[in-house]
């Protein structure tokens, strides 16, 4: 029996560590030839000096256990880098299957504090090593597309986070560039849906050094599996790179702990309409303020309630 992702060559990045890892791991599992990409510095806010080391221990697991899988440890914030790793899939597997990007930093600050670095620096590698990757894959499966005169196989699962649904006070460069992933994602999913590809993000809720300090407080099981192991977000990862999710495209998943929601797009609350050609200012007073003085505040979150994904 063929396992789902055989013949099909994926690149994982940030897979050097926690997600990213599990993710590679799951892919290679279920069959796919996987390029693990991790620019390998030590720290989680992209200090420290690059390293091969975390991409090639990943990817030695993957054959020792059996599979295909080469290491890459380019910088996918770099436009030229995120080239060259697209360009390894496709001359080591012949082609590229599946992109899944993940790699990311932090520099958590209050906005009224945080310098422009590191604004930058977080948009860059999570915002820009999203768009980089995707250019140069979906300028691949374009190619791909019209060489062979209809649709190819073509995945993408990209990265976001509660940050972006919730709105992390102290992350204001990071949930900004998660949300700006929502954007790209179904901005993507909407141009390469003719090709065959698909594009689609999750929110991933795992224990990993990204989360160490969000997650401290709750303990590790003393049995069974940790409810934010990144093994319970990987088979997602997994699904939406196969064949049986041909029919998902553009779509918001939440994962953790066995648990996967699927978020709707916003919607119309209330609607209001002017009496007369244009509001005025007193025309608005009087019915926003009225509506939203019979809401209380924490209704803001209600949907993310739902989920159960507010952090306190």
């Amino acid at each position: 029996m063929s396992l789902p992702l055989e013949g099909l060559a994926a690149i994982v990045t940030g897979a050097g560590r926690g997600l990213g890892r599990a993710e590679a791991l799951e892919l290679a599992r279920l069959g796919a030839a996987v390029v693990v990409n991790d620019h390998g510095r030590s720290g989680r806010d992209g200090s420290g000096e690059a390293s091969a080391g975390p991409a090639e221990q990943v990817a030695a697991e993957i054959r020792s256990a059996g599979g295909t899988a080469i290491a890459h440890a380019g910088d996918v914030s770099d436009f030229a880098q995120a080239r060259e790793l697209v360009e390894s899939a496709i001359d080591a597997f012949g082609k590229l299957d599946v992109l899944v990007n993940n790699a990311g930093i932090l520099r958590d600050r209050m906005v009224f504090s945080m310098t422009e670095d590191e604004w930058d620096s977080v948009v860059r590698v999570h915002l820009k090593g999203h768009f980089n990757t995707t250019r140069f894959a979906a300028a691949h499966w374009r190619a791909r597309s019209k060489a062979a005169g209809g649709p190819v196989y073509g995945r993408i699962v990209n990265t976001s986070s509660e940050a972006f649904l919730a709105g992390s006070a102290g992350q204001p460069n990071y949930a900004a560039a998660k949300g700006g992933i929502v954007g790209l994602t179904t901005s993507t999913a909407h141009a390469l849906a003719k090709y065959g590809v698909t594009a689609n993000v999750i929110c991933p809720r795992a224990r990993t050094r990204m989360t160490e300090d969000v997650f401290a407080s709750l303990g590790h099981p003393e049995e069974g599996l940790d409810p934010l192991a990144p093994e319970h977000v990987a088979p997602l990862v997994g699904y939406l790179a196969s064949p049986a999710a041909g029919r998902v495209n553009g779509q918001l998943l939440v994962a953790h702990g066995g648990m996967v929601a699927v978020v709707e797009r916003p919607r119309i609350r209330a609607k209001f309409d002017s009496k007369q050609e244009a509001f005025t200012y007193e025309e608005l007073d009087a019915v926003l303020t009225p509506h939203y003085a019979e809401r209380p505040v924490e209704e803001t979150f209600a949907a993310v309630e739902v989920l159960g994904l507010r952090r306190e």
